[in-house]
């Protein structure tokens, strides 16, 4: 599960002509797919510095995006993983995502990683726990200081959870989960056996307890912000409710939230402007964000329902 991507080019000129020339209407019906181009071509960059295309390791593929507000200073910086099911996406269709994260006050990353056929588990691990190495180590050169924060969508918030809960991929890039201050799933699989969408099955040729986030759910874990939509049946909520309830059985802390009515690619597309009406996703990941920083900004809020407006 991911975006529709659209035509080539994220945010040009020609989805910007299309946002003029549509109005609000006829943009929702197209909700269901909400393809990447229109949705970036909503998010303005103005304010932000985007550096593009950073190396952070050896082969072509491992390059990433950096988002950040001119005057990035002691930020916390969230490394973004996006979703696809480990099949599909580009760091390019999630300016909408990224732009949106970083005009709450953070510096946001969105690497690239490999995805099936050129990989399968748990290869793919390998390079986002490069890519988190490496921001852990350059995150002062782009405003970053405030803390570590990692955070995904579906496929991707499996590979920012497993990065979080299992030491040994990131103690392998040279880092350790003692660096992250929190990490946060948007709508991930984290307790999926057996394994049975056809897409996935290929993505784990070895599928059992050691491919599932749920298995090392542990104590000491980083906090968790676990995103869900009642109306999600790509991934289940039950993942994000049965990793929620095993982590607090351990003593772990961890928060659930639920949003009444968002599905799969809602809760992704809730960060964009054009949708965020529909639930305060954004702003219960950046509130999540800033109290558990280094130096917090502001105290978090609590989800009240889906008519809050956004602040």
């Amino acid at each position: 599960p991911g975006l529709c991507p659209g035509p080539a080019g994220a945010g040009g000129p020609r989805p910007r002509l299309l946002v003029r020339a549509m109005g609000v209407t006829a943009l929702l019906s197209i909700a269901r797919c909400a393809p990447a181009d229109v949705l970036n071509a909503t998010v303005p960059t103005t304010g932000l510095t985007v550096t593009r295309d950073l190396a952070f390791g050896p082969r072509p593929d491992q390059h990433m995006d950096i988002y950040r507000p001119n005057d990035a200073r002691g930020l916390p910086i969230v490394v973004f993983f996006y979703g696809g099911s480990w099949r599909m996406g580009s760091r390019g269709m999630y300016l909408f995502a990224a732009a949106s994260l970083a005009r709450t006050g953070a510096v946001v990353a969105v690497p690239d990683y490999r995805l099936y056929p050129k990989s399968t588990f748990p290869d793919f691990m390998a390079d986002c726990a490069d890519a988190v190495a490496w921001v852990a180590a350059h995150q002062n050169e782009f405003g970053g200081g405030g803390g570590l924060f990692l955070m995904g969508h579906s496929a991707g918030a499996y590979n920012a959870v497993m990065l979080g809960l299992n030491p040994v991929y990131l103690r392998a890039a040279g880092s350790s989960p003692d660096v992250l201050a929190g990490v946060i799933g948007l709508a991930g699989p984290y307790d999926f056996l057996p394994i049975t969408d056809k897409k996935v099955v290929p993505v784990f040729p070895e599928p059992g307890p050691v491919m599932q986030p749920i298995t090392y759910a542990r104590g000491d874990a980083p906090k968790l912000l676990l995103l869900t939509g009642t109306d999600d049946h790509e991934v289940r909520p039950r993942n994000s409710e049965r990793l929620a309830a095993r982590v607090r059985e351990l003593g772990g802390q961890v928060e659930l939230v639920t949003f009444p009515g968002i599905g799969h690619t809602g809760l992704i597309t809730a960060l964009a402007p054009l949708f965020r009406w529909r639930a305060p996703v954004l702003r219960t990941i950046a509130d999540f964000i800033h109290a558990n920083a280094v130096k917090p900004g502001r105290v978090a809020v609590r989800y009240i329902g889906p008519g809050l407006a956004e602040r």
